[in-house]
C-alpha cells in the first residue's frame, strides 16, 4: 500500500447527535443568522477547485498545500523523487494526493516543501527540482515572489521554477518571470471565507460601483438625475489601497457639483 493511500476522510457522527436542528426559542436571533447567510462572502474561484483557494500572501502557505500551474494542472511527485505536471482536474475537483505537498515556514521569506514521500524538495546543480531531500538546507529553501496579483516561486539557485515543456519535469531555469514561471499555490488551511462583510453596502461591489452607490447616496439634484464624474478613474484603486478613498470619491463628486456636502 502506498502512503497515499492511507489518507481517509469521512464524516464524524456523534451517537445520539439529532439529525433535525432543535427550534430555537429567540427567533430575533434566527432572523439576524438569515440575514448574514445572505451576506456571507464565496470565493468561486475556491469552489472550482474543490475547495483549495489560492495564496495571495506569504501568511497563507502553510500546511497542505498544492502548486497549480496552467488551469487547474497541478506538480505530481513520483516515486523516483522527481516531479511532472499532472493531468488536468474537472471544476469543482481539488489536487489528488500525490499533488499536496506540506509547506513550512523557515523565516520570513522562504518555506520548505515536503511530498508526501516524506521527502524535501531541493535545486540540483543542473536546474531540476527533486524531493530527495531528508532535511532543510540551503538548496531546500524556495521564495513565494507575489506581485500585481501573481506569483512566481524562486528556488535557491536565484532561477524561478517552471514546467519544462519538452517533457513536462519540474526546473528552475531562468533568472526573469514569463507565463512559464506563473503559477498559484493553493491550500486547504480553514479561513473565515464565510464571514460576514462588514463594509457597507455601499462600498460593496467594483470601485465603478462603490462611486454610483455614493452619488445615488448624496446626490442633492431633485430631479434624481445621476452626475457620474467621466475623468479617469485609475486614481480611486490608488485611494483604496492607500486608506483615502473616501475623501477621492469626494473630491470626484464636487466636480459634478453633485454632493450635498460639496462646498
Amino acid at each position: 500500500m502506498s502512503d497515499y493511500d492511507k489518507v481517509r476522510v469521512g464524516k464524524l457522527v456523534l451517537k445520539g447527535e439529532s439529525s433535525k436542528a432543535k427550534k430555537r426559542k429567540h427567533k430575533h436571533k434566527d432572523k439576524k443568522e438569515k440575514g448574514e447567510k445572505k451576506r456571507a462572502i464565496v470565493d468561486e474561484d475556491a469552489v472550482k477547485h474543490g475547495g483549495w483557494w489560492r495564496a495571495t500572501k506569504f501568511e497563507d502557505i502553510v500546511g497542505s498545500v498544492a502548486i497549480e500551474f496552467g488551469k487547474q494542472t497541478y506538480i505530481k511527485s513520483l516515486d523516483n523523487g522527481l516531479f511532472t505536471l499532472g493531468a488536468p482536474h474537472d471544476e469543482g475537483d481539488g489536487p489528488t494526493p500525490e499533488e499536496i505537498f506540506t509547506a513550512l515556514a523557515i523565516n520570513e521569506r522562504h518555506i520548505a516543501l515536503k511530498s508526501g514521500y516524506g521527502r524535501y524538495l531541493r535545486v540540483e546543480k543542473d536546474g531540476i527540482i527533486t524531493g530527495r531531500s531528508e532535511a532543510v538546507g540551503g538548496l531546500e529553501q524556495f521564495e513565494p515572489v507575489f506581485q500585481d496579483g501573481k506569483m512566481a516561486l524562486q528556488a535557491a539557485n536565484t532561477f524561478f521554477v517552471a514546467i519544462d515543456p519538452e517533457d513536462d519535469a519540474v526546473v528552475a531555469l531562468r533568472k526573469s518571470v514569463g507565463e512559464a514561471e506563473v503559477c498559484s499555490i493553493r491550500t486547504c488551511a480553514v479561513r473565515e471565507i464565510n464571514a460576514v462583510d462588514d463594509a457597507p453596502v455601499e462600498e460593496q461591489g467594483s470601485l465603478t460601483e462603490v462611486e454610483l452607490n455614493y452619488v445615488k447616496k448624496f446626490q442633492k439634484f431633485q430631479d434624481k438625475k445621476l452626475r457620474i464624474n467621466k475623468e479617469d478613474s485609475s486614481s480611486l484603486k490608488k485611494a483604496k489601497d492607500e486608506g483615502t478613498l473616501h475623501e477621492t470619491l469626494l473630491d470626484r463628486r464636487s466636480k459634478m457639483k453633485a454632493d450635498r456636502y460639496c462646498k
